[in-house]
């Protein structure tokens, strides 16, 4: 084991990261903090509902771009904590390696094709996001209004209320994000993330005393709450778009974007890590 590291970064990703417009990583100065941070020995985790394919897709490029190394002690945890894996090095950079899966949390395939034929119903809105293998998903095209989107969500779960019912599909959840619809396992969550994150340190280094969350749902409040429960220093960095600040027994900086100016999730988040980084001297 190494000397404790002074801090530790546990991340939601869409909205906090990734752009819920672009759905990219645009910030590049919030890739290369990232990685400054990571490359001085503090363990970076992405803990987020989106799939490992959309984390290699998006996230990981940007973060390659930014000077990430595959030695470098970055994670991924997917879906919920359905899926997770560590780094690996192919032709001299960073890529995706084995990625363990949970399938008791995985939903039956009646599940799933009801989720493709909701999809279907309404493709003019979302798609089918068949890159996930323990939740459905069901996600606003980048080109869709959110105004035309929002009230397509509520028909969608509907729908999807009705299919769990008539699946039996006993133990699976509805729950609607700004951009999707997402079909989860009760046992899924953030602060699953956060255990499996743990988990992924452990097998290399002395996990930190000192923890920064941050998310743009209530959900994300889970793994700041879970790592509280284990002993941890967590500060909670709550980028809503609306909401109010529950009673939590830690920190909880509480910013809202304010679209119209031109300030979105990611740019919030962008400010506290370069903060973070300045303050570690990464």
């Amino acid at each position: 084991m190494t000397s404790t590291p002074p801090l530790g970064l546990l991340l939601d990703v869409d909205g906090p990261i990734s752009s819920t417009r672009t759905r990219t990583v645009r910030l590049h100065g919030l890739a290369a903090d990232l990685v400054a941070i990571a490359r001085s020995g503090c363990p970076v985790v992405f803990n987020t509902g989106r799939s490992v394919d959309f984390l290699a897709e998006q996230v990981l490029p940007a973060l390659t771009h930014a000077g990430l190394k595959a030695t470098d002690p970055v994670w991924g945890v997917g879906e919920k904590g359905g899926t997770w894996f560590s780094l690996t090095e192919r032709d001299g950079s960073p890529s995706i390696g084995d990625v363990a899966l949970d399938p008791s949390i995985a939903p039956p395939p009646a599940l799933v094709e009801a989720g493709k034929r909701i999809a279907a119903e309404y493709s003019d809105i979302v798609f089918f996001d068949n890159t996930k293998h323990t939740m459905v998903s069901l996600e606003q095209h980048v080109t869709v209004p959110r105004d035309e989107f929002l009230p397509c969500r509520d028909k969608i779960v509907e729908a999807f209320e009705r299919a769990i019912a008539d699946t039996g599909a006993d133990g699976f959840t509805i729950y609607p994000t700004v951009i999707s619809v997402d079909v989860e396992h009760v046992d899924s969550g953030k602060a699953l993330g956060a255990r499996r994150a743990l988990d992924l340190i452990a097998s290399r280094m002395q996990a930190p005393r000192r923890w920064f969350t941050a998310g743009d749902s209530g959900q994300d409040y889970d793994m700041a709450a879970y790592l509280h429960e284990h002993g941890f220093d967590v500060s909670h960095l709550d980028v809503r778009l609306t909401g109010d600040v529950p009673e939590v027994p830690f920190e909880v900086i509480r910013e809202e974007p304010i679209l119209e100016d031109g300030s979105a999730e990611d740019d919030i988040t962008a400010r506290h890590i370069s903060r973070l980084r300045i303050e570690i001297g990464a």
